[in-house]
């Protein structure tokens, strides 16, 4: 699976791309009732992606402006955003109703996930204090330290390869109002070298008291991250647990029968994965009598195996 379309909302509002230098802006949606996508072209652009947010400043009551989706910028493939951030950040006072960032809506014709060059985001969320969602696509060169955010309540990190740094930071931050976190853990190959241990302070829920929606997808270690939640104090909060889009398999799945009772979730999503049919009747017949919404897809999720009988399992977004 590859990333092939934007972002369609955020923040429960439509997205709505930002007429590019040549293009109308005399019949825009009212600043308040979108999210505004500002985009440039990773290929040879000729409005850079500041440019083009000035424009945008120039044109919408931007203190109205409630979400703001970061499309392309020139080059993201070898060159990172710390010209954006640094934009958004002067450009603070001027977004007093901003409530949501994302940061990277690409897709693979632009730019592969895997690809895409990121740097420290912090500075946003200390830019911006009353955010309440924020979001970022691409883990090369990504960086998250341990912050203290009082308002975030979704968090969002997309990649084919999360750095442990970024895992660690993320779960050593003070983020009392989190109530989604959504993390792609990625493979090695892309960077992603954390390990189930790097989960640990998130699992405890210690810092999260109002977390209900975790997801720990995407990871090459699937089953080693579904053994750790089977006894993760955080679970029995969660209304909402998703281990979907990596390498689960029977080991996983089996994991979770055994650990804590899984029986007052809504849903468990584990979509794309490697579990055999007698797991998933296992698991159809444990959850879903109480109640539990199950995605066991398998989704495009295939394996194959080498003349020496290695078998080869896959992340669904990797490059």
């Amino acid at each position: 699976m590859t990333i092939g379309s934007h972002l369609d909302a955020l923040y429960r509002l439509p997205a709505h791309t930002f007429p590019g230098p040549d293009e109308r802006t005399d019949d825009l949606p009212e600043a308040d009732s979108v999210a505004w996508r500002i985009t440039s072209d990773v290929y040879g652009s000729d409005e850079a992606w500041t440019n083009a947010f000035a424009r945008f400043r120039a044109t919408v009551d931007t203190t109205r402006v409630r979400a703001l989706i970061v499309g392309a910028w020139q080059e993201a493939y070898e060159y990172d955003p710390s010209d954006v951030i640094e934009a958004l950040v002067a450009a603070r006072d001027d977004f007093p109703a901003l409530r949501a960032l994302f940061l990277g809506d690409m897709v693979m014709e632009e730019c592969e996930i895997s690809w895409i060059n990121q740097t420290d985001v912090s500075p946003l969320l200390s830019a911006f204090p009353e955010l309440e969602e924020f979001g970022v696509r691409g883990g090369t060169g990504l960086r998250f330290p341990a912050l203290s955010h009082s308002a975030l309540r979704k968090l969002t990190l997309e990649s084919g390869g999360l750095p442990a740094e970024v895992v660690r930071g993320v779960a050593h931050s003070d983020l009392p109002a989190l109530e989604v976190l959504d993390l792609w853990l990625g493979m090695p190959h892309y960077g992603g070298d954390s390990e189930a241990g790097d989960l640990e302070p998130i699992l405890s829920g210690a810092r999260l008291p109002r977390l209900r929606h975790l997801a720990l997808c995407n990871s090459e270690m699937q089953d080693a991250v579904a053994a750790a939640v089977a006894s993760a104090p955080v679970v029995a909060r969660l209304e909402v647990l998703d281990l979907s889009m990596g390498v689960l398999t029977d080991d996983g799945a089996a994991a979770l029968l055994a650990g804590q009772p899984l029986t007052h979730l809504k849903e468990l999503d584990l979509h794309h994965h490697y579990i055999s049919e007698p797991l998933l009747e296992r698991l159809r017949q444990t959850l879903e009598p109480a109640g539990v919404t199950l995605d066991l897809d398998r989704d495009d999720a295939d394996e194959h195996q080498d003349g020496d009988g290695t078998v080869w399992r896959y992340v669904a977004v990797g490059e």
